[in-house]
């Protein structure tokens, strides 16, 4: 009985890991803390990934890279600025690689994978109702299509702007952090992409 009110006083009073006592164990080689960060940050990682490529393999494959970065790079993790916006700042890197390799254009789709199984993405643009009738779900389609094509035409960094602004909800200032750059060269490149998306998509207006 004692022994039981002993263990549970000293479990009670154990307090659990912050974030930054996790980095620093895991920079002494904690894999258990490591792979608890890795646990709090994939889902957002993928979902970044998801949203920049809009392909489920290369964005496996860039959470894939993401991950193994930041492992091989984590002892030059000096607390200078939030560790999401580091992670984030690779994770961002390396979709940017990727889309710079994409020599050849190709169409896209717009539906991607989720926990809840497959949607369509391009509806955060599009107004819906569950029973819409046939000629507004042609006009929506036809709308998300035109969306992923004029996505398409945007530089890798224009691209990649709009996606963490409109998709992730990104403030300009993280989003320039995340980049390497600076708020209003964010501003300025939303900016550009904005008016070619509006120039892209002025028929649907």
């Amino acid at each position: 009985m004692y022994a039981e009110t002993l263990s549970t006083r000293i479990v009670a009073t154990v307090p659990s890991m912050d974030e930054a006592s996790l980095i620093r164990a895991a920079q002494k080689g904690d894999q258990d803390a490591f792979e608890r960060l890795v646990r709090t940050y994939d889902q957002s990682v993928l979902r970044i990934a998801m949203n920049l490529l809009r392909a489920p393999e290369e964005a496996r494959d860039v959470y894939q890279e993401t991950f193994l970065k930041v492992y091989k790079n984590l002892n030059s993790f000096r607390f200078d600025c939030s560790f999401h916006t580091w992670l984030y700042r690779i994770a961002t890197n390396i979709c940017l690689d990727h889309l710079r390799r994409r020599k050849v254009r190709r169409e896209e789709s717009a539906v991607a994978e989720t926990s809840e199984g497959t949607v369509d993405r391009m509806s955060t643009f599009v107004e819906s109702a569950p029973h819409a009738n046939p000629e507004r779900q042609t006009w929506n389609r036809q709308l998300s299509s035109k969306i992923s094509g004029a996505l398409e035409d945007l530089t890798p960094r224009e691209r990649t702007v709009f996606e963490l602004r409109h998709y992730e909800g990104l403030r300009l200032r993280a989003i320039g952090e995340m980049l390497g750059t600076t708020e209003e060269a964010a501003k300025n490149c939303l900016f550009r992409a904005t008016q070619k998306m509006r120039v892209s998509l002025e028929s649907f207006a």
